[in-house]
């Protein structure tokens, strides 16, 4: 094998693993009997980014926030296109604070208390669930 055909097989190689690395997680996270699809956001830029500029967020999925350590995590709604639920929950997977119906462009959505993880839901989902504070939430990875 030539010295340029191995150096061909070593970027398609260091390209896939790229590709590999940089898809967005996602697993599965649970209230009750009733089981989400989410998208992981654990790093800056991905916190960053949320749900800004997408036209929907599919049924039957949701967007998780995961820092960290606790902390107070404001949310804005700057570039989201449509309305969401946001609920903020304690290391154990608690809810803390609720938003519901977080409207396109609201801005300074702060919880009182402290979080280390932050889902996002389509408006609406949280009243179907019944969920409120204290209630916990379970993640299936």
């Amino acid at each position: 094998m030539t010295l340029v055909a191995k150096s061909i097989i070593a970027i398609v190689m260091v390209l896939s693993l790229l590709v590999l690395f940089t898809m967005k997680q996602s697993k599965d996270l649970c209230f009750k009997d009733k089981c989400f699809e989410v998208e992981i956001a654990d790093t800056f830029e991905a916190r960053t980014q949320g749900l800004m500029f997408r036209q929907d967020l599919k049924q039957g999925k949701a967007m998780l926030f995961v820092f960290q350590k606790e902390g107070v995590y404001s949310f804005h709604m700057r570039n989201v296109n449509f309305p969401l639920d946001i609920v903020w929950l304690n290391e154990n997977k608690e809810i803390v604070f609720i938003k519901t119906n977080a409207l396109p462009e609201e801005e300074g959505i702060s919880p009182d208390k402290e979080a280390k993880y932050v889902i996002e839901f389509n408006a609406g989902v949280i009243k179907s669930l019944g969920a409120g504070i204290g209630d916990k939430f379970v993640f299936k990875y």
